[in-house]
């Protein structure tokens, strides 16, 4: 295992206008947390960034935004708005690398959902309580609740 080396995955509890959050199911050929529902995301790859403008001469800002934003947008068609910091967390992957996941929240912003199913096959809009009837990935119940707590 390398020690400084980390992926970094942003994940996004998106909460609609009749106040319900999107949760999916992953894919059975996911390496991590295969057919367990979760909220959608994705990781942080340089080519998000490396070629757009800087914000700076030397730094590109709001890249954990960016990427959630274009992270839902390739694996459900939705446009997301008002994202927010919730939480952050590490794992090690089954290959022995690390992640850190940020977990940020936001609002449906426009787009009907249609999934990238290669990554996840369902999806359901559910509100605190019917999110408990999903087989979900430990700590999403908990962390959209800290989301429901803000609003």
């Amino acid at each position: 295992m390398q020690d400084k080396v980390h992926y970094i995955a942003v994940t996004g509890i998106i909460k609609n206008d009749e106040g319900k959050y999107l949760i999916c199911k992953r894919s059975l050929n996911e390496k991590v947390f295969p057919g367990k529902w979760c909220v959608p995301g994705g990781k942080v790859q340089v080519k998000d960034f490396v070629n757009t403008p800087k914000d700076t001469d030397d730094h590109w800002f709001d890249i954990f935004e960016k990427t959630l934003q274009k992270e839902i947008l390739e694996e459900t068609n939705i446009k997301i708005k008002n994202i927010g910091y919730v939480s952050n967390l590490a794992l090690i992957r089954p290959n022995g690398f690390s992640t850190i996941i940020v977990s940020m929240h936001g609002e449906h912003d426009g787009g009907e959902i249609q999934l990238q199913k290669d990554e996840l096959t369902e999806y359901a809009w559910v509100t605190l309580d019917e999110a408990k009837d999903y087989d979900l990935i430990e700590n999403i119940w908990e962390q959209i609740e800290k989301v429901e707590g803000k609003c």
